[in-house]
């Protein structure tokens, strides 16, 4: 690919931004036939996309200020991913502990109907009404149930770690994604067989232009390579205004928010919740999450801290007090301690620039901007601002309608039908994915349980990596929940660049608490094996990726670790 680009055999639309809205727009152009170049300053979902709530969400508080299309654009698309990457996207039933029985119903109103901006509590029955709203709106290719409503006994019955002041609880369904950087990578693979004429590169930084000549900087090698696109799509989401300030633009776009979510270990917590996430309001009149990941971690967050930094992804320790404050209310029997911390992550939410009070005012809503050519910048600029991770698809249409008008060419292909990635040839229903997953492991030869464990990371992708372990039996020497031909095989598959590369997105070790010194060792020498790196290259990807883990991820390397 770096020699295409060497070459100038490129296409006329460049794409800038390597995040979920970018890679959306990506695949419906190449769904359409229409070749982009694609380059992302990092790793691909690297960035906002990388610190997600990792939940696919209507967004049920934005019905109280009043965003209803969004909130029903939201749940259409939450239940199209639901069928079309149905290997990483799953139900997710989700419990709003209330306090009382009409607290907060004038004022939420009064949100609704746009009079005021400032939050305020929620008591039972406006919850109720928002999730009937909810249920309306979800209808559209609808697979999940409607929401029901318990009394605090009734609830408590159920999940005894629940507070005594809980006086009621609304559960609802949304759905929640278990790997959103695989998801992002798979959407760059489906696009790439569509159309011959795509092409995406991570670590390739779009630079300043002149007269239309766009530097383009390879960042493993620092060579510098020069494109002249007709179209620019700036999809760099919190590093819009960077980039478009290397074009020639001034003024602002976006006015981020940081949001922190930790990794807990809390075996005893996370089995009583019984795979329940608990969306509660705190003190502050902000909505935060405690969702169990699997039997023994807990995800939980978010804060709201505003920035102009885009690269300010280094969460504080107030932050992490913030996030355990709010949980000791909701959790009155439960402790929690930063030694508890396997996991945390922070990033900017690239929103639009707007004047609020507080930062959960502003719109998650997103926008196109257009700027036409101008003297001394011939190429067409459209601008990506705002945006969630839910309405990816809905956003990217919209963008390829305005291209393929520009292009004067007819949309040939809805995205909204296409499986995604891993979710092509995977059965959706839970028997046929059983058949599914003991043929695999009978054609194969691997072990059952080891192909269901496969399956439920790369879908039907699972049959790739099956026959590199049929094939190399090696196992890593404390590490069993990954192989060292697991490893092999996505290093010569999946573009990666750097070891934290394979740590941090095109696996979940890190996010699931996996990793130790001496794990980081033997998987950096798969990748060294695999990739060709020297000795030199091999010990400094393994010294940047540990400082990275330590001072970004808080992940303690010393420590014994499930394998």
């Amino acid at each position: 690919m770096i020699e295409r680009l060497r070459a100038g055999r490129v296409p006329d639309i460049l794409i800038v931004g390597g995040g979920i809205n970018g890679v959306g727009v990506f695949r419906d152009l190449a769904a359409q036939g229409v070749g982009a170049l694609l380059v992302e300053a990092g790793d691909f979902s690297s960035g906002t996309s990388a610190a997600p709530s990792r939940l696919i969400h209507g967004g049920l508080r934005y019905l109280e200020t009043g965003e209803a299309r969004l909130v029903r654009e939201s749940l259409v698309e939450r239940n199209l991913l639901l069928k079309n990457a149905h290997h990483v996207v799953h139900p997710q039933p989700i419990w709003v502990p209330l306090k009382n029985r009409f607290g907060g119903a004038l004022t939420a109103l009064a949100r609704f109907l746009r009079l005021t901006t400032r939050p305020g509590p929620k008591g039972l029955v406006p919850v109720w009404i928002g999730l009937k709203l909810y249920d309306v709106f979800g209808r559209a290719h609808q697979t999940m149930p409607n929401h029901r409503m318990l009394s605090g006994d009734a609830a408590r019955r159920e999940m005894p770690v629940l507070g005594p002041d809980v006086f009621g609880v609304g559960e609802y369904y949304d759905a929640r994604i278990t790997h959103p950087e695989r998801l992002v990578l798979e959407l760059v693979a489906d696009a790439e067989a569509d159309c011959a004429d795509s092409f995406a590169l991570p670590y390739v930084a779009a630079g300043a232009q002149h007269d239309g000549a766009i530097d383009l900087t390879d960042r493993v090698t620092g060579k510098v390579f020069q494109v002249r696109p007709k179209l620019v799509i700036n999809a760099a989401g919190a590093w819009v205004d960077r980039v478009q300030g290397g074009f020639g633009f001034g003024g602002r776009l976006i006015g981020g928010t940081r949001g922190t979510h930790l990794v807990i270990d809390k075996p005893d917590l996370t089995r009583a919740m019984a795979g329940r996430m608990l969306y509660f309001e705190t003190a502050d009149h902000r909505a935060c999450l405690a969702l169990p990941l699997d039997e023994r971690h807990l995800y939980v967050g978010t804060t709201d801290v505003r920035t102009d930094d885009p690269d300010d992804r280094n969460f504080t320790e107030a932050e992490i007090d913030y996030i355990f404050d709010v949980l000791r209310p909701v959790l009155p029997g439960q402790s929690f301690d930063r030694s508890e911390i396997v996991f945390a992550m922070a990033g900017v939410r690239p929103l639009p620039l707007q004047k609020a009070d507080v930062p959960g005012q502003i719109s998650r809503d997103h926008r196109l901007d257009r700027h036409g050519p101008a003297p001394g910048r011939p190429f067409e600029t459209l601008v990506l601002v705002g945006g969630k991770w839910t309405t990816y698809r809905a956003f990217g249409e919209q963008v390829v309608d305005w291209v393929l008008a520009w292009r004067g060419r007819p949309r040939t292909c809805r995205t909204d039908t296409l499986a995604i990635g891993g979710a092509r040839e995977l059965p959706r229903e839970a028997a046929e994915k059983a058949r599914w997953v003991q043929a695999l492991a009978q054609d194969t030869g691997i072990d059952a349980v080891r192909a269901r464990i496969l399956c439920d990371r790369y879908g039907s992708g699972a049959r790739r990596i099956a026959a590199a372990e049929a094939a190399d039996s090696r196992q890593f020497s404390d590490l069993a929940a990954y192989t060292p031909a697991e490893i092999g095989a996505i290093c010569a598959a999946e573009r990666v660049t750097h070891l934290q590369d394979i740590v941090l997105r095109r696996t979940l070790m890190g996010f699931e608490g996996l990793l130790t010194d001496t794990r980081l060792d033997e998987i950096a020498q798969v990748a060294s094996r695999a990739l060709g790196w020297s000795d030199d290259r091999t010990q400094a990807e393994r010294a940047e990726t540990r400082r990275l883990l330590q001072e970004r991820h808080l992940v303690n390397l010393g420590r014994t670790q499930p394998g």
